[in-house]
């Protein structure tokens, strides 16, 4: 089982975001684990991923319930949550935020900056996603 320093967990349903963030982590050394249920998302606390990426416009979970989940859970709170939708969806942004997530980026900026966020570093990140 990899090692929370190389896994980056994902609440992603689009297979196309799904692809790219799995080519990213593998150019940088980390693998991916898709979160698909509530259940799977509950098991983190036992082996934590290093980051959680989360598509705010999954179907599959819901993206709010679960970044309340991971910022209310002692072994998850630490981890980074970073969220991407379209920048036209402002109350869900706000949202995410209010949910505790770290950082809400727009589709077009996570694209960018994406090898950056699998690596983990966070540093050249906003936490709005108006940029």
């Amino acid at each position: 089982m990899p090692t929370e320093t190389d896994r980056v967990a994902i609440l992603v349903d689009d297979m196309f975001f799904i692809a790219k963030i799995n080519g990213a982590a593998s150019e940088r050394g980390r693998q991916i684990e898709r979160v698909k249920s509530r259940d799977q998302l509950e098991q983190l606390a036992a082996n934590p991923p290093s980051i959680v990426i989360v598509d705010l416009n999954s179907d599959r979970i819901d993206p709010l319930e679960a970044i309340q989940f991971l910022k209310s859970t002692p072994d998850l709170r630490a981890i980074p949550v970073v969220s991407f939708v379209s920048h036209v969806q402002t109350e869900l942004i706000r949202s995410a935020q209010a949910a505790g997530c770290d950082y809400v980026l727009p589709r077009s900026a996570f694209n960018q900056m994406l090898g950056e966020i699998v690596s983990g570093n966070l540093g050249s990140l906003t936490r709005r996603a108006s940029e």
